[in-house]
C-alpha cells in the first residue's frame, strides 16, 4: 500500500537533529526529535506570551507509490502537489527533494544514478523525475509563515487611507504548524489520489 506522512522538522528556528516518525504523535508540536519537540513547545509559549506568533517547516512523504505516475508537462506530479499544497493559508514555499540545495550542486552530484533494478542510488529528486514519479519516496518540505493574527498592535491604514494601529481581537494562534501537519497529509493524497485515477484511465487505453 501507500503510506502518507508528515511531521514538523522545524518550528522558530529550532530543527529536529533526529527522525523517529513513532515520535511523531506522541507530543504536541508532531516533531519526529523528542527532545527537540519540548524546545519547540517551549518557543511557542514565549511567543504566546509576547503576543506574538512563530512559524515553522514541514516535511511530508508518501511510500510506496507506483512508477508512472503525473505527466511530463501540463500535469506534473510535482507541480500539481505544490498547486493543491501553496492553496493552503500559511504555506509560503515548497521544495521537492533536495529543493533550494540543488542550486548549489553540481549536476554529477545532483543526479540520481539509476540501477539495474530499475531503482535508484539516491533520491535527490524526491520520487519525482519530468513530473513523473520514480517509485522512489515522494519527499518535500513546506514553509509555514507565523500567523498572522497576533495579539501585538499592528501598523495599518484605516478606510480613508491614513495610518492606524490595528489590535485583533479574540484567539490567537502563536503557531499552526503542527495543525496543518495533518491537511498537508490530507492534500497530498488527494493528489495522488486524483493521479491514480488519471495513471488507470490511460492504462486501460
Amino acid at each position: 500500500g501507500i503510506t502518507i506522512r508528515a511531521c514538523a522538522v522545524e518550528i522558530a528556528g529550532i530543527g529536529a537533529e533526529t527522525f523517529a516518525w513513532d515520535e511523531v504523535e506522541k507530543n504536541p508540536v508532531r516533531c519526529p526529535d523528542a527532545h527537540k519537540a519540548v524546545a519547540m513547545a517551549d518557543a511557542i509559549k514565549a511567543a504566546a506570551a509576547r503576543g506574538d506568533s512563530v512559524g515553522g517547516i514541514v516535511a511530508c512523504e508518501a511510500v510506496g507509490l507506483p512508477v508512472g505516475l503525473g505527466e511530463p508537462v501540463f500535469d506534473k506530479l510535482d507541480a500539481d502537489i505544490a498547486k493543491a499544497v501553496m492553496s493552503l493559508g500559511s504555506v509560503k514555499g515548497i521544495e521537492f527533494g533536495s529543493g533550494f540545495t540543488a542550486a548549489r550542486m553540481l549536476g554529477s552530484v545532483h543526479n540520481d544514478p539509476m540501477l539495474a533494478e530499475g531503482q535508484f542510488a539516491s533520491n535527490r529528486a524526491g520520487g519525482v523525475l519530468g513530473g513523473i514519479s520514480t517509485g522512489a519516496p515522494l519527499q518535500f518540505r513546506v514553509a509555514v509563515k507565523p500567523t498572522a493574527s497576533i495579539a501585538q498592535p499592528q501598523q495599518t491604514i484605516d478606510t480613508e487611507g491614513s495610518p492606524a494601529t490595528v489590535v485583533v481581537q479574540g484567539r490567537h494562534d502563536p503557531c499552526i504548524v503542527p495543525r496543518i501537519v495533518p491537511v498537508i497529509e490530507a492534500m497530498t493524497a488527494l493528489v495522488l489520489a486524483d493521479a491514480w485515477l488519471q495513471y488507470r484511465a490511460g492504462a486501460s487505453l
